[in-house]
């Protein structure tokens, strides 16, 4: 029963985000043009994964038997994990763009960091920015594929995040599943402009997209087998996800947020990270009470 939960909720996380961004995109929705724009997406993604790991995987993991002590330093590894991670993705991208720009008469400079996401920390319009990026990444990897095999990457991990979860609690797991498809959401309406970009064929940009996002329900079926073999680390490993969850969320999403904005964008930018929080607390109530 846990397992057949684990797989429908990492399809739906998976490729139910990346149908999710299709459609909005369809609707006009996500590019600023019918009064919801990335800025209000990723506000909106950043409070469920923050409102996750503090108010669901962290309280789960601390009444379980394992000291504060070590939790806590678990925490601090895989926060620190992942900024390495970012870290070598920085540098192994930077060298690749070096030797790129010396043989192909100067494509769009940027880097790729971990998890397979773009990001562009500088001033000014970051998400124009990591678009360029991205196109160029796709150009050189043929029809974006060296841009999904780093989403297939990431979403495998994203699957074996959902798996911990699960194996805690089910409505943990389905609260960890949402907070992957919100934050999943943005990053895959990204992934669509570019392949768009690279061929005039939308259906084969969804499917690939697709098929990138299906390696979460991959990822979902080893983490299972993985935490059940490994039960008593279970308090770990969903320490670890939050990690993850709290690294994406202030070292990913929040700095493209921090712009100089009215303040009626303000505003709007706290409520809907204000709604993330709200949209995860409502689910996990709905599924402790079911």
């Amino acid at each position: 029963m846990t397992l057949v939960a684990i797989i429908l909720a990492t399809l739906a996380a998976g490729i139910g985000s990346v149908w999710v961004a299709a459609l909005l995109m369809r609707a006009g929705l996500g590019d600023g043009r019918r009064g919801v724009g990335p800025q209000h997406l990723l506000s909106l993604a950043a409070g469920a994964l923050l409102a996750t790991a503090f108010m669901h995987l962290l309280p789960e993991a601390f009444e379980s038997q394992a000291g504060a002590h070590d939790l806590f330093a678990t925490l601090l590894v895989g926060l620190v994990f992942f900024f390495l991670l970012d870290k070598a993705e920085l540098w192994h991208h930077g060298h690749e763009h070096g030797h790129g720009h010396a043989h192909s008469h100067g494509h769009t400079h940027g880097h790729t960091q971990g998890h397979g996401h773009a990001h562009d920390h500088a001033n000014g319009d970051a998400h124009a920015h990591g678009e360029r990026e991205r196109e160029g990444e796709a150009r050189r990897g043929g029809g974006g594929w060296a841009l999904l095999t780093g989403d297939s990457v990431h979403c495998f991990g994203d699957g074996i995040l959902i798996a911990s979860a699960f194996m805690a609690d089910l409505r943990l797991g389905v609260v960890a599943a949402l907070s992957v498809l919100a934050h999943e959401v943005p990053h895959h309406m990204g992934d669509l402009v570019v392949l768009r970009q690279a061929s005039a064929n939308r259906r084969m940009a969804l499917l690939k997209v697709s098929l990138a996002g299906a390696v979460t329900a991959l990822g979902g079926v080893v983490g299972y087998f993985l935490v059940g073999e490994l039960q008593d680390w279970l308090p770990y490993f969903l320490a670890i996800a939050s990690s993850s969850f709290i690294y994406v969320a202030l070292a990913d999403l929040i700095p493209q947020l921090q712009k100089r904005l009215s303040a009626g964008q303000t505003v709007a930018q706290i409520a809907w990270l204000v709604a993330g929080m709200t949209v995860v607390t409502l689910v996990s109530g709905m599924a402790h009470a079911h």
